[in-house]
């Protein structure tokens, strides 16, 4: 969502163009709660939800716990941004250099804030096999003013100051005040010998384009999480060829369901059409299991006006992100008050082997796990055609059937959240749905299950466990 543009270093550094034509990105987290009272920067972290244990906490996805002493807003929303904050999400406060960086650990949600012209740091520690994800999504006031270029800058660096990562994310030709996500990582598959030891790393957040933005903070959401090596060395190349052709999304009569404020809040879906409303400067998020061996597609269906006429650049955006909130595509269109439709370009089947290929859109679907569509109607809509809201059909298809995973040698963290439910990481790939299986067309019995067992954004698989989540963009062959 909005524009984005990045270089990765996998063994060597290499730049690439970004995945769409762009001006210089994103959403990111949450179901809302009010902050405990921990002191900034010295909170101490909850334990990581066990989905073996029973607990009083009430678990959301793998990264949100809220606790029994957590409280939320009637409109689950605590920020003057309209965005929904993960529920216990930590409070930490970013140091203005290296030396006093607080520490964010994996499998754990942190609240903090990014001031107007300043870099802020932050720390992980890290072993030297283990491949790390961080996004972080900057949240700016609604009504805020932006330019072409407002956005975020990260890096992920190592204890001598080299990059493993650098992506930024700003809110492109409609300027219109949202979530916007980037993120970073440290991998070691595919490996980089820049960003390869064990040893504390450093994730770098600041913002880009200040001249003519509002002035003030802007909230920041923070996540981490760490994938396991693989049991052995398989293939180091993408696959060479795919169903690359333009997806065919679903048609049929539109079933309810109303989109979550955040990534914690998302509504699941699965194969087929999702009818809901929204309004100008509204961000939409909704979540579907892709198993190991699945095709994701998707299309945003904007509705027609019968109001005035006129010209809204960059109006609706549909954004693609993996399980651990990294940037897959997205896509836009203007609006002119006739029905508009942005839909995503192919994806592959998901595939580890996927992260050895250049491009984004191949290279993000490295993962099976809980994939997030999020949908962001331009504040500037309401200018020509009114306050709405407007109808919204999401059209979501997921085709193939599931196989087994790669082979992981430990367990992620957070815990199991490369699998979907019912379909383990080292499940063997026998060619049955393995209980997610999307028979061809992906009318599956993981999806229904996955539907039906929803309530308030929150994805209970009864007699399976709850399937998790997490995701962002990088750039070239992590």
């Amino acid at each position: 969502m909005g524009r984005r543009t990045a270089w990765w270093r996998a063994g060597a550094r290499r730049g690439r163009p970004s995945a769409r034509a762009r001006v210089a990105a994103a959403a990111v987290l949450c179901t809302a709660a009010a902050l405990t009272s921990w002191p900034a920067g010295t909170a101490t972290a909850a334990p990581i939800p066990d989905p073996d244990a029973s607990s009083p906490s009430t678990t959301t996805s793998p990264l949100t716990t809220t606790s029994p002493s957590a409280t939320t807003s009637a409109s689950g929303d605590d920020s003057p941004s309209g965005y929904a904050f993960a529920p216990g999400a930590l409070p930490v406060d970013g140091a203005s250099g290296t030396a006093d960086a607080p520490l964010v650990e994996s499998g754990r949600t942190y609240r903090s804030s990014l001031p107007e012209s300043e870099k802020v740091y932050y720390r992980l520690d890290l072993d030297g096999t283990s491949n790390a994800y961080v996004s972080v999504t900057a949240v700016p006031r609604t009504g805020g003013e932006l330019s072409v270029t407002s956005g975020i800058k990260v890096w992920m660096q190592n204890a001598d100051g080299r990059s493993c990562s650098f992506e930024t994310a700003s809110f492109g030709a409609s300027r219109s005040p949202h979530p916007i996500t980037t993120w970073g990582a440290r991998t070691t598959a595919p490996r980089d010998a820049v960003c390869e030891d064990a040893g504390a790393y450093y994730v770098v957040v600041e913002r880009s384009g200040t001249t003519d933005t509002s002035p003030g903070a802007w909230d920041l959401e923070l996540t981490a999480a760490t994938e396991p090596r693989l049991k052995a060395v398989g293939a180091t190349s993408a696959p060479k060829v795919w169903d690359s052709a333009s997806p065919s999304v679903p048609t049929g009569e539109a079933e309810e369901r109303r989109g979550g404020a955040g990534f914690a809040q998302a509504a699941a879906v699965g194969q087929g059409v999702w009818r809901t409303d929204i309004a100008p400067g509204q961000t939409l998020f909704y979540e579907v299991p892709v198993g190991w061996g699945q095709q994701l597609s998707a299309a945003a269906e904007l509705g027609s006006s019968d109001g005035p006429t006129g010209l809204a650049p960059g109006a609706l955006d549909l954004a693609l992100y993996n399980p651990v909130r990294a940037d897959v595509e997205d896509a836009s269109v203007s609006y002119d008050g006739r029905q508009k439709t942005a839909s995503l370009d192919a994806v592959p089947p998901v595939d580890y082997v996927n992260r050895y290929a250049f491009s984004d859109r191949v290279n993000g679907m490295r993962f099976a796990g809980t994939y997030y569509l999020v949908v962001h109607l331009a504040e500037g809509v309401a200018d020509d055609f009114g306050d709405g809201p407007f109808g919204l059909n999401l059209r979501v298809g997921v085709k193939g059937e599931v196989r087994g995973g790669p082979g992981y040698a430990g367990q992620s963290v957070p815990r199991n959240m490369f699998e979907v439910a019912g379909q383990g990481a080292d499940a063997p790939a026998d060619g049955g749905d393995g209980g997610g299986g999307a028979g061809g067309g992906g009318d599956t019995a993981m999806t229904a299950l996955a539907v039906a067992g929803i309530g308030g954004g929150t994805a209970v698989l009864v007699g399976l466990g709850a399937w998790t989540v997490v995701a962002r963009r990088r750039a070239g062959a992590l």
